[in-house]
């Protein structure tokens, strides 16, 4: 295993939903052991601290969206701070809520132009936050970061996105609550994705190892955007959009190992986190297990723990 400069960008964002708790997530990805467990694995890590929003003031499209001004604001200070980490090392994001991707994609993506190769994006998630500011019922933000970086009509007042994300260079894994509009929109799209039946069906290793082959073939870049909800919340209680069956912690730390085996991932996000609602930091340190998993921990070298 090569070693890493693993650069840690804290991103307290909590304006992309209106249940709050994920502005604890990135001191609570601490508290476990995060950077810790990655020294352990040869890896160098420097934490940058917490990012904050830039100061923006963007009249919202619609009455019913939620903090629109603070998450342009919040995916103006990512972009930039994930531009400048990606080119240090390789960036963990530490959220925050998922709107936060918004800024880290487009962040990343900008360098990889810059190096002439593709971005990859693979998002494990229940959602497939497809929607945009005009579709979603709810107004909530971290439901639309996908539309956004894929270059969807309807973000004004966002950093424009000078090269989306194409669809087909997207993987969605462990959908299992998928609005009407977005899912006609998927069906629409180009967009590689996977529900619970499928992997129930025919497991996880085919889908992902098909998709990291297409990265590997292109050269591409690939970011990881990890949510809590990717996993079943009888594992990780500690995120506010619990959709039952989930991946098991099984299959979750065979997708991490993947991803280090397949030595393609050049950014992660670790989102959604909302420390208020975990049970003695379960959810947290499950997490942290999760990137040390996709950064080398092996299962044998997994620790004992207690509750």
């Amino acid at each position: 295993m090569t070693p890493k400069t693993c650069i840690l960008v804290g991103a307290p964002v909590d304006s992309g939903k209106r249940r709050h708790g994920c502005i604890m997530g990135p001191d609570s990805y601490r508290t476990a052991g995060l950077v810790e467990s990655l020294t352990e694995l040869g890896h160098t890590v420097i934490d940058t601290g917490n990012i904050a929003p830039a100061q923006v003031s963007v009249p919202a499209p619609q009455a019913n969206t939620h903090a629109w001004s603070e998450t342009i604001g919040w995916t103006q200070s990512l972009s930039d701070a994930a531009e400048r980490a990606i080119e240090q090392g390789f960036p963990i994001f530490l959220g925050g809520d998922h709107s936060l991707a918004a800024g880290t994609v487009l962040g990343v993506s900008r360098y990889a132009q810059k190096q002439s190769r593709p971005q990859f994006v693979l998002w494990l998630d229940a959602h497939s936050d497809y929607h945009t500011p005009q579709t979603t019922d709810s107004g909530n933000l971290h439901g639309t970061p996908v539309a956004y970086f894929t270059g969807k009509d309807g973000f004004d007042g966002f950093p424009k996105v000078p090269h989306p994300i194409p669809e087909e260079n997207v993987c969605i894994i462990g959908l299992r609550s998928v609005d009407p509009a977005e899912r006609d929109a998927l069906q629409r799209s180009k967009i590689h994705r996977h529900d619970m039946r499928e992997i129930d069906e025919i497991g996880i290793v085919k889908p992902l190892t098909a998709f990291l082959d297409k990265v590997a073939a292109a050269n591409g870049m690939l970011h990881v955007s990890l949510d809590v909800d990717f996993l079943d919340p009888m594992f990780a209680p500690a995120v506010g959009t619990t959709v039952p069956g989930g991946a098991t912690v099984r299959e979750a730390h065979l997708v991490m190992e993947l991803l280090h085996d397949a030595g393609l991932m050049t950014s992660l996000d670790l989102v959604e986190l909302n420390p208020f609602l975990d049970e003695r930091g379960r959810t947290a340190t499950l997490m942290v297990d999760l990137a040390a998993s996709s950064l080398g921990r092996r299962i044998f070298d997994r620790p004992t723990r207690s509750y």
